[in-house]
């Protein structure tokens, strides 16, 4: 007969029901995925429309990343978000996207090693000479912060390291961090997206098929379909959705600036990438040569959208380098890197995700904008100048034997801006005018749908150089002379995304992951407390629990009889 009132039986009754519920609990886990975020910046959960997109994935993506094998702390702490980043895609897709980790210096044999570094850099994964100093010695190791996301037969580098170089070591990386799930995001839509917007390049701007157009319209065709338009006809948005004016070189007609101003009206979006002053750098080595307006009849046109671009040219003490003359040796020339003021490096931004930790970005000869009042629309200023620039008003002389002058720059209260986002319903241009002559359609739109501009008073920003020797085209941004690549594309790009509406991938770049570093000199004050607590407390913890055990048990058994 069975004594219920036995302590044994009592104690395997409760071990058998915590097994069963534990082998329950670990049955239903697999129906029921819970994760909690308790982070203040929400920094291990994807944006809701980054799950969306994830989620209706169609077929399989494979991630294999390169950053791994003896890394430093910095990249550590890269590669442990990467991976962190890669689960919560892998459950947010439904296992639909799998990530891998290779180290390329795994591979066997000297020269095996670096065929798959070139392979891997030829595939846009891009490698980074990390040197540090350890135990008093001096260390290079090159690392590959970088993955090759595939799916679809089709492939794209992805490079982590991104971020604003000026900033310390451990502010890149977080910035690399933060911009993660926008970087995987990007490539996992680049191959997977169906339903791909259509981008305009007018024919207004440098030749379609130039070199110096090529890393731009490439950078476009992997993400968008690409198509010459010229206005002489009317534009569908719907058919359309961007039209790009990159450094036009001719006059538009009346004609044709009705024709986009009623694709704007009817709610199409345009890049507007000018040059007000006509300069040539193959021209600057004349003392006496001046960068006179050039005319490409928008001018009335962006100032009903309201802005105006002035018809001079920005001066920045912090530019990009160029090479000059500086004396002779032997009979020799001897060449210098100095700050040409011309080409002001940009790295002062709007506070808005399509600029959020980005790098500098370089312009050659840019006017500054100003707004002038336009109902209904929102600007919002892109680029700035720094504080230490001026202006020059046209005709301007521009000559690089000027650069070893050092010009003096008072400090200025509020910088040039050289760029703006405009966002609204603008007033039609041929509003209450008459309609230039050959146009007979009475069907004149005056107020326009929400529509999107942008406006960079620079046409080189998209230009690339094409290397004299190979007459192969370079990335766009990419500076011959210093040998950096400024962060040109990445700018536009996300420019494209904004003015494509792809909000998916802006807010994906909204993500901030905070550092929080420990204040030095509380940790000297405080440090022996707080050693004390850490080593006192667990061993008083242990021993009131003793106490406590060991009178429940005296308690309970002192009147205990079998």
């Amino acid at each position: 007969m069975v004594n219920w009132k036995s302590l044994k039986l009592r104690d395997a009754l409760v071990f058998i029901n915590l097994l069963l519920l534990l082998i329950l609990g670990n049955v239903l886990s697999q129906f029921f995925f819970l994760r909690i975020d308790l982070t203040e910046e929400k920094r291990y959960s994807l944006k809701n429309t980054t799950k969306a997109y994830l989620q209706e994935l169609q077929e399989p993506v494979f991630i294999e990343v390169y950053l791994t094998g003896e890394l430093n702390p910095a990249f550590t702490r890269l590669k442990k978000s990467i991976e962190e980043i890669g689960e919560e895609f892998r459950l947010a897709s439904n296992n639909k996207i799998s990530i891998n980790f290779t180290d390329p210096s795994q591979a066997i044999g000297e020269k095996a090693r670096n065929e798959f570094m070139t392979d891997l850099a030829a595939r846009g994964v891009q490698p980074r000479n990390i040197i540090e100093t350890i135990n008093g010695k001096r260390q290079e190791k090159i690392v590959f912060p970088g993955a090759i996301v595939s799916a679809s037969g089709l492939e794209t580098g992805v490079n982590f390291l991104k971020g604003n170089a000026a900033a310390g070591s451990e502010e890149v990386i977080n910035q690399s961090i933060e911009g993660l799930e926008y970087e995987l995001l990007s490539a996992i839509q680049q191959l997977t997206n169906v339903n791909r917007s259509v981008v305009g390049i007018v024919s207004h701007s440098v030749a379609y098929d130039s070199m110096e157009i090529y890393s731009f319209t490439k950078e476009l065709s992997q993400r968008f379909d690409l198509t010459r338009v010229d206005f002489n006809q009317p534009l569908n948005p719907k058919i359309v959705q961007v039209a790009a004016i990159i450094k036009p070189n001719q006059p538009f007609t009346e004609i044709q600036k009705f024709y986009l101003d009623q694709y704007i009206m009817q709610g199409g979006n345009v890049l507007f990438l000018m040059d007000k002053l006509d300069a040539n750098m193959d021209s600057t080595s004349l003392e006496n040569y001046f960068a006179f307006p050039v005319n490409t009849n928008l001018d009335d046109q962006l100032f009903r959208y309201g802005l105006r671009i002035n018809q001079d040219l920005v001066y920045d003490k912090v530019a990009a380098l160029y090479p000059v003359v500086t004396g002779m040796n032997n009979n020799q020339p001897q060449m210098q890197l100095l700050d040409w003021p011309f080409f002001p490096l940009i790295n002062q931004y709007a506070n808005h995700e399509v600029t959020k930790n980005l790098d500098a970005v370089v312009l050659k000869f840019a006017n500054s904008i100003d707004t002038v009042k336009a109902a209904g629309v929102k600007k919002i200023p892109l680029l700035y100048s720094s504080i230490f620039s001026k202006n020059y008003q046209a005709p301007v002389k521009v000559s690089v034997n000027d650069i070893r002058k050092d010009k003096e720059i008072p400090q200025r209260e509020v910088p040039f801006t050289l760029g703006y986002m405009l966002e609204g319903n603008f007033t039609s241009l041929f509003k209450n005018r008459f309609l230039p002559e050959g146009i007979t359609t009475k069907n004149v739109i005056t107020e326009s749908r929400l529509a999107r501009l942008v406006v960079i008073a620079d046409g080189d920003i998209a230009l690339n150089v094409v290397n004299p020797r190979t007459q192969q085209p370079q990335q766009m941004g990419f500076d011959p002379y210093s040998n950096y690549t400024f962060a040109n594309k990445d700018l536009l790009m996300n420019v494209m995304s904004w003015l494509t509406k792809q909000e998916s991938m802006l807010i994906a770049r909204n993500k901030e992951v905070k550092i929080r570093p420990l204040n030095k000199n509380k940790i000297n004050d405080e440090k022996q407390f707080w050693q004390f607590v850490n080593i006192a407390i667990p061993i008083a913890i242990v021993l009131v629990f003793a106490i406590l055990i060991f009178w429940l048990r005296k308690k309970r058994f002192a009147n205990f009889h079998v």
